[in-house]
């Protein structure tokens, strides 16, 4: 049976369980090492990516994702989990630096800069996003990268092996379009 690691130490993870199990997935909030055991898809939500990796070092969780991220667990990572996950950050650090892909911190500004937009994200058409002080690519760095969504001229969405990376937030729509193609439902 599929078991879905959801990273709980700060941000979105809450909504993010809540897609899974309307999914009629299991999954666990990781919260620290021993939690990481046994998953097999891992998602890393929007929040404060600063602070998130942080208490990713704090809590020891660091190591154990970084192992199962390098070995090719599928990951669905939403605004600041794209930041975690990106090789190059203009305006932060890096985290795991597995996604060849520079990216820009709070790219459109302030809370006030938040917006929603509909656009297609590789297959899926039409899709509802919610971007709040998101992050976008700024710069694919190997053609492996596959861009799944532009919006407003500007990379937001991108594959590259099994990393699913977003700039926005699937989680805070009704749509369960993104989650279901991840979960392989």
């Amino acid at each position: 049976m599929m078991r879905v690691g959801i990273l709980a130490v700060q941000g979105a993870f809450a909504e993010h369980a809540a897609c899974t199990e309307k999914l009629g997935a299991a999954y666990v909030l990781l919260r620290k090492p021993e939690d990481a055991a046994g998953i097999d898809h891992l998602i890393l939500p929007g929040g404060e990516s600063t602070t998130q990796r942080k208490l990713l070092h704090d809590t020891g969780l660091f190591s154990p994702l970084q192992e199962k991220i390098k070995a090719g667990i599928p990951v669905l990572a939403t605004c600041a989990g794209l930041i975690l996950l990106a090789k190059e950050v203009s305006g932060g650090e890096g985290c795991f630096s597995v996604l060849p892909v520079k990216v820009q911190r709070n790219a459109y500004g302030r809370q006030l800069g938040s917006f929603s937009a509909v656009g297609d994200v590789g297959d899926i058409s039409g899709y509802p996003m919610r971007f709040i002080r998101a992050p976008y690519v700024t710069e694919v760095l190997s053609d492996a990268v596959q861009v799944l969504n532009e919006t407003d001229g500007r990379i937001t969405a991108v594959r590259y092996q099994d990393l699913t990376a977003l700039s926005f937030h699937p989680e805070l729509t009704d749509d369960l379009r993104i989650h279901r193609e991840f979960l392989g439902l």
